[in-house]
């Protein structure tokens, strides 16, 4: 389980970045079911998959926190059986995902109070936070019209519209990544989530920077929405990461080379509110 759950986050099979914290960390579960002749061989086992995990996505604040936090809190409980060393990785385990879904639920409650009846909204890729503040939404019989755009060249932004057309009182459109600016223009806010902010810039999925750009040209504004432990500072250096070159194009790149980053960054200077589960900042 561990394995096929590095494989999948380093595929980003799994994007959001809250989904894959929660993965690694339930994938570390499995070290539960074997067994290991002392302790130190344990915590052993444990860092040797939690690293695996952190090195399958370095530029996901929230993985690699959430990782290291489980780590030093086995290996400092002084545990003196391997079962009892098993059982506090679960109870660990159990509380950091407790702690990161509440903080992508009450982020997503606060970030709906921004929604209003009849707003048209813009999105990127696929955060789940943000389709909890728009699910909070639609709970409260908020009708929106909602654009997605489509997120090249792993068109998460499908599986957003999927989703959200399943919703009442919802009418989406999917955009392709090019059209933003056709479409910003009519649109109320974006709403898009976050890898994490560090000081003054905004890491996100790549293309996140043009929309931002896009939507201070024609004066709609920008909200981030995200838990508040992925606003980091000193400390913690993003990691961009080239992907597939077969994600962008099929057939072989004969006489030119292609590039294909994952994420991008984008200047706070761009964004007017970012939504946490702690509090709302305004730029």
């Amino acid at each position: 389980m561990i394995d096929e759950t590095v494989e999948e986050i380093a595929e980003m099979q799994t994007h959001s970045s809250s989904v894959v914290a929660i993965k690694a960390a339930r994938a570390l579960l499995a070290l539960g079911g074997r067994e290991f002749p002392t302790v130190e061989e344990y915590e052993r086992a444990l860092e040797r998959n939690s690293d695996a995990l952190r090195r399958a996505n370095p530029s996901h604040a929230t993985l690699q926190t959430t990782q290291r936090e489980l780590v030093s809190r086995v290996t400092e409980s002084d545990a003196e059986t391997v079962p009892a060393a098993q059982a506090v990785t679960e109870d660990v385990v159990a509380e950091v995902v407790d702690r990161v879904e509440s903080a992508k639920r009450r982020a997503g409650e606060r970030a709906a109070e921004f929604l209003e009846d009849g707003d048209t909204v813009f999105t990127y890729d696929y955060s789940s936070t943000v389709l909890e503040a728009l699910t909070a939404a639609a709970e409260a019989g908020v009708s929106l019209s909602v654009r997605c755009a489509e997120a090249r060249p792993r068109y998460l932004g499908r599986k957003m519209a999927r989703t959200l057309s399943e919703f009442d009182g919802f009418d989406v459109t999917l955009v392709v990544d090019g059209a933003a600016g056709i479409f910003l223009d009519d649109c109320d806010r974006v709403m898009v989530g976050m890898d994490c902010i560090v000081e003054d810039t905004l890491y996100n999925r790549v293309g996140t920077y043009p929309v931002a750009a896009t939507a201070a040209d024609v004066g709609v504004p920008f909200v981030v929405v995200g838990a508040e432990s992925k606003i980091v500072g000193g400390g913690f250096a993003f990691e961009n990461e080239q992907r597939s070159v077969s994600e962008v194009i099929r057939e072989p790149a004969d006489g030119f080379a292609v590039e294909n980053p994952a994420y991008d960054a984008t200047p706070m200077g761009l964004v007017d509110t970012v939504v946490t589960d702690d509090a709302v900042h305004e730029y």
